[in-house]
């Protein structure tokens, strides 16, 4: 059979991707065609026509935030009470192929991206970008000590030591609030290189500036103080790889970096309380040390004509040799750092093949090991009340982990599957109170389509853990209860069902409903964690109004409850407890378009989640630890109105709602004997936020 080619043809066979492949081996590929008459000098495309210059978007807006508590920004993206943004979406097409992008996100906001590329399609880009990320939570925490922000915190002057800070005559007198958030600068450069067909190549370099304060507490024995910890991280990573393609096969070797500098290694502090069994007047504590990983890996992938094989092998090493803290200390240490090295490696192997036209199989298996290679060093042991003559060494833990999954898909007819596998794993640990845990799990899942607007489905698993000889010892936890069992490492049979329907009655309407069960039972154990269930269900709906109207809305709840059991008296189980956490989310979104001779877009979106937390425990008498909760209303109301046919102004107005009531964050400073707190912590808040923006289009 001839047929003619025409340009057309030519770009859906260039993107047929697999079903190319297919073609070819049937014999239709692209190199089997007739084309002796063709005379390519001719084509001519009077239709393609490419667009060059600029095009795209810019925007810029302006917004006003009312907020009495910075918790918000993590919401609205703003910590002061004016914020700026710049938006875009700009391209810029050449006539010799050149192309260049730019995107903007919130630039200048605490969530602020941006991305740069430049380059020839098919022949090489190169990237800039920029992310900026902010978490808040809190600028009341108050503290007496001063140069927080430095590696040094100091009392004033005037400072008054006592036994008890409820005794402490200055304490409220020298208490100064202080923010503890964390910001995060991201900028990166990268360059990708495509070369005659067969291989290509990239670098990309990241450099990620942390900076911010962080809670600590430092100790004298049994007195402790909240610490305002510095934080000033310097990370960078460097990416780089080469890869190498066939028509039905690719290889690729790449290399992974990163290297961690903390800008301060140690943090000094005054003892608030009186020195007490020998205690210092100044102590310190070490910081987060330097370090560094590398990770090279070998991939590939070959493509058969019902086949697809995949591997990878990799190899990386961490190492941190810091010098020890040792300010304050009275002790000789063995050695100046701790020289710690650790060797990963892995592999990972995959396949995916069709038996036939109704019959897949796919197989995994992945292999990691974690061999800690850190010297093993003699230290004087020191308890909370005394140096007790013993000596302690380092553990240097190692865990190997082997998975291996084995699934088959099955259509059985059109519009209905089945699906099953089996999912198998083993961890092997070193000092650990169980040094082998073996994990099994078969599934199942069945999905029927064939009904007309509707799709379900419903997936069943059922697993056992068990494995080698549960015992304590020296190097673990010869403190602990023999009867206690870690919930990592203890017997487990875990059985699941989950499913989900989603029914469009109309063209306008779309339903979807889900539901999902788990219970963990560890059947085997006495003392710890001896049940655990899950259980959520969701809805949600979509119902177009009209044409320029749709009206969304969805809800979500999910119930963890976990049992557990322990001993007072170092033996058998004398008390029981259980934990109730429960999460609720609402949600609704309502849009009308085309508004004003089709020039005003209105909006609203609300969320709102709940999530309550209770414990009881049982001994002899049942005690209630009383709810914790944390409820958050968020609002989004907003109208954009083209102005023009290139300008285009839009308004959104944003509410937040907060409330919560940890106790872990509504403790005075005083208000436990032998602990000087940041006091109360507790968020309960209304804020708000007005964006004015424009946008106009090139």
């Amino acid at each position: 059979m001839k047929f003619k080619l025409n340009l057309v043809t030519l770009a859906l066979l260039a993107n047929a991707g697999i079903a190319s492949t297919a073609m070819a081996a049937g014999g239709y590929g692209l190199q089997n065609a007739n084309t002796d008459k063709v005379k390519f000098d001719k084509w001519d495309c009077k239709r393609c026509v490419v667009e060059t210059g600029v095009n795209g978007t810019v925007g810029v807006g302006v917004g006003y935030n009312d907020s009495n508590d910075i918790r918000s920004a993590n919401a609205f993206a703003a910590e002061n009470e004016f914020a700026g943004k710049v938006d875009a979406d700009l391209t810029y097409v050449g006539k010799s192929g050149y192309r260049a992008t730019v995107e903007a996100d919130n630039l200048g906001m605490e969530n602020g991206r941006l991305d740069i590329n430049a380059g020839k399609v098919g022949q090489y880009n190169l990237n800039l970008n920029y992310r900026q990320i902010a978490t808040y939570k809190t600028d009341s925490a108050m503290s007496p000590y001063l140069g927080i922000g430095g590696d040094d915190l100091t009392l004033p002057d005037n400072w008054q030591t006592a036994g008890s800070s409820q005794d402490m005559s200055e304490l409220y007198n020298s208490l100064n609030p202080l923010e503890l958030s964390l910001k995060r600068k991201r900028a990166g450069l990268g360059f990708a290189y495509q070369g005659e067909e067969l291989w290509s190549t990239y670098v990309n370099y990241q450099r990620e500036d942390k900076t911010g304060l962080k809670q600590a507490s430092g100790s004298f024995f049994n007195q402790s103080m909240m610490l305002a910890e510095p934080v000033d991280y310097t990370t960078d990573t460097i990416e780089a790889g080469v890869k190498l393609k066939g028509d039905n096969w690719f290889t690729a070797i790449n290399y992974n970096g990163s290297v961690f500098k903390n800008a301060y290694s140690q943090l000094g502090f005054d003892n608030a309380f009186n020195p007490t069994f020998g205690a210092a007047t100044h102590g310190y504590m070490s910081l987060d040390p330097d370090n560094e990983a590398h990770t090279v890996s070998l991939m590939g992938q070959m493509n058969l004509s019902q086949t697809i094989m995949s591997a990878r092998v990799h190899y990386g090493q961490m190492t941190q040799d810091q010098a020890f803290v040792t300010s304050g200390y009275g002790y000789q240490v063995p050695t100046e750092s701790l020289d710690g090295k650790v060797d990963m490696t892995g592999v990972n192997l995959k396949l995916v093949s069709r038996i036939s036209r109704s019959v897949r199989v796919n197989a995994s298996y992945d292999y990691s090991d974690r061999d800690n290679k850190t010297n093993i060093e003699e230290w004087t042991q020191i308890s909370i009340n005394d140096v007790n003559g013993q000596v302690a060494y380092n553990t240097p833990y190692d865990i190997t982990t082997q998975r291996a999954k084995l699934g088959v898909d099955y259509r059985i007819n059109r519009g209905m599957k089945l699906e099953a596998g089996y999912d198998y794993r083993t961890d092997e640990r070193s000092y650990q109170d169980r040094e082998t845990t073996d994990e099994n799990t078969l599934w199942t899942k069945f999905r029927l389509s064939s009904f007309e607007n509707w799709d379900m489905w419903v997936k069943g698993s059922y697993g056992q853990r068990d494995g080698s000889q549960y015992q304590a010892s020296e190097w673990t936890s010869s403190e602990s209860n023999d009867l206690l069992r870690k919930y990592n490492l203890a017997d487990r049979k875990r059985t699941m069902i989950e499913a989900r329907v989603t029914h469009n009655p109309t063209d306008s309407l779309t339903l979807d409903l889900g539901t999902r069960y788990a219970i963990d039972d560890y059947d085997e154990t006495q003392i710890g964690l001896t049940e655990s269930t899950d259980l959520s269900y969701d809805a949600s709906v979509t119902y177009m109004l009209s044409d320029d109207m749709t009206l969304t809305a969805f809800y979500n709840r999910q119930n963890i409850e976990s049992e557990q059991a322990g001993s007072s008296s170092f033996s058998a189980p004398t008390w029981t407890g259980v934990v109730e956490d429960q999460v609720d989310v609402i949600g609704a979104g309502w849009s009308y378009n085309n508004l004003m001779e089709k020039k005003l877009r209105l909006g609203v979106d609300y969320t709102y989640s709940n999530s309550d937390s209770n414990t009881q425990v049982t001994q002899g008498i049942t005690g209630d630890y009383g709810d914790y909760y944390a409820k958050v209303h968020n609002v989004n109301i907003y109208g954009q109105y083209q102005a023009t046919e290139k300008m285009a102004l839009r308004v959104d107005y944003k509410m937040e709602k907060y409330e919560d009531n940890d106790a872990g964050n509504d403790i005075a400073p005083d208000g436990i004997w032998n602990v000087v707190g940041f006091g109360s912590n507790s968020h309960d808040y209304n804020a708000h936020l007005i964006m004015l923006s424009m946008s106009y289009r090139l």
